[in-house]
């Protein structure tokens, strides 16, 4: 397993700061491997630390009344895993359930100490900010996905934004993250590969015109 301070390196949010102020985070930090499939905490359970995925892959999820799972978003490596609402809060609440796609890598961060030691003396304070901005269109963009966009524009986002993830998943899955029915996506993808904008090679999705792609969803978006 790496250490605490190549781990900090690999992040970018920390990428500003001077060797001595590295060896503050360090005494304050702590690092953990996490195995696929583990729950890392509940929606609205409350934590004391500041925590980022620095390898591996995170799904936040939330359950209705009827149990089902919601899906809201993944994390992915080299971003922040804790949700932030607000600077001023001394400890952090969650308000989804994040769970580990496979096996990942964690930084831990004691937040009240953090808050002491760079934020109170004007460190990262540019950098937390602009996280909070980032997780605030991604609940934007939530938003749109579950109650502006139509089964085109949910499909045309997720192949623009995250193609990937898209060829990585089963189609079945897909389907159940963006609400929509395993036969919708089959017509989305067939429509779209007939104008052009996509191909499909052995079941691989492959983006031939990425502007189109924005264009479908951008038209739609708040």
């Amino acid at each position: 397993m790496m250490s605490i301070k190549k781990a900090i390196f690999k992040l970018n949010f920390f990428s500003n700061l001077e060797e001595n102020e590295v060896d503050k985070l360090c005494a304050i930090s702590s690092f953990k491997r996490y195995s696929s499939d583990l729950l890392l905490h509940y929606e609205k359970s409350q934590s004391k630390n500041l925590l980022f995925l620095v390898n591996g892959l995170a799904k936040a999820y939330k359950i209705d009344k009827h149990d089902n799972e919601i899906f809201l978003y993944y994390v992915y490596s080299n971003q922040m895993l804790s949700e932030l609402s607000t600077l001023k809060a001394d400890k952090l609440l969650s308000y989804s359930n994040i769970i580990f796609v496979e096996e990942s890598e964690v930084l831990s961060i004691d937040y009240e100490a953090f808050k002491r030691e760079f934020l109170d003396k004007g460190l990262l304070c540019l950098e937390l900010a602009n996280e909070i901005i980032r997780q605030s269109k991604q609940l934007q963009d939530l938003v749109n996905r579950e109650f502006i966009f139509d089964s085109v524009s949910k499909v045309s986002k997720m192949l623009h934004s995250d193609v990937e993830m898209f060829n990585k998943l089963k189609r079945y899955d897909v389907s159940l993250m963006l609400h929509i029915q395993p036969s919708t996506l089959s017509r989305v993808l067939s429509r779209l590969k007939r104008q052009g904008i996509i191909d499909i090679d052995h079941g691989e999705v492959i983006i031939v015109d990425a502007k189109a792609l924005e264009t479908i969803y951008e038209g739609l978006a708040i």
